[in-house]
């Protein structure tokens, strides 16, 4: 079973922005993530996409891969946080504000499916079946299940 990865550092985003579209994404097939980050409406999509096919070309190049790109899955995706950069910004009576521009750093982990093995020859079904019950005695258990009447007195 081939697995790949492939990291994109210091992306600038915040690692929480990043992991709410990774988590769109995590344990599809990777044409399906594709179209996923194609359609979706965040930019950090457009960088992840990168890595998604970055980490399709490695699992494509390393040895033993079946050249079924089609088997491939996203096993594995999450975004760290990488260092931020501190800025200042002006504020009344001269004070200021510190803002902080963080950055992620994205990893995707591709996996190969296993292929699925289908016995070949009789398919004898040595397990016993379950007895079937009859509808009437499916419909007198529901009555005796405890269905009570309510008794409603009439005013004379």
């Amino acid at each position: 079973m081939i697995q790949a990865q492939a990291t994109a550092r210091y992306v600038r985003t915040s690692a929480q922005k990043a992991g709410l579209v990774l988590e769109l994404i995590r344990g599809k097939d990777v044409n399906r993530a594709l179209a996923t980050l194609k359609y979706t409406r965040k930019g950090i999509a457009e960088d992840i996409s990168k890595v998604l096919r970055s980490a399709i070309a490695n699992a494509t190049n390393k040895e033993g891969f079946s050249g079924d790109v089609d088997r491939l899955f996203v096993s594995a995706c999450y975004a760290n946080q990488g260092p931020s950069a501190k800025r200042v910004r002006p504020a009344p009576m001269g004070r200021a504000f510190r803002v902080l521009k963080r950055t992620a750093h994205l990893t995707v982990h591709v996996s190969e499916r296993p292929e699925k093995i289908v016995a070949v020859g009789p398919s004898d079904d040595k397990r016993p079946k379950r007895p079937q019950r009859k509808k009437s005695e499916v419909r007198s258990s529901k009555s005796a299940a405890g269905t009570r009447k309510s008794v409603t007195k009439a005013k004379v």
